[in-house]
């Protein structure tokens, strides 16, 4: 079973964290079930950029991204070559490393 790796952020998981994954399920679903609360205030619908993430290792073993994802990638703070909206990023077979990027464009936070 793969796992994730999610880099210390001071307000999702200050200490950082390593979880398990399902293979197919996405980083936001594995992220809230291990209790890593990342905003995502479309509720995973890919219409906002809350659940933006930086994928450090891991990132070639996602399928890529589709043309609404890539287009609201477009409107995320601090976009890198390796983010990705984690409510559409499915694990695959390996090991992933996750930077959850310190702002959003989200004005108010919605506390799922």
């Amino acid at each position: 079973m793969p796992q994730i790796v999610f880099l210390p952020h001071e307000v999702h998981c200050p200490e950082g964290k390593v979880v398990e994954a399902e293979p197919g399920e996405s980083i936001l679903e594995t992220a809230l079930r291990n209790d890593i609360a990342i905003e995502h205030a479309c509720e995973m619908s890919c219409a906002c950029t809350t659940c933006h993430v930086i994928v450090r290792e891991g990132f070639d073993s996602l399928e890529p991204s589709d043309e609404l994802e890539d287009d609201m990638l477009d409107k995320a703070w601090g976009l890198e070559p390796e983010s990705r909206l984690s409510c559409q990023a499915k694990v695959g077979e390996e090991d992933l490393v996750v930077e959850i990027p310190r702002y959003t464009l989200n004005q108010v936070s919605e506390q799922h």
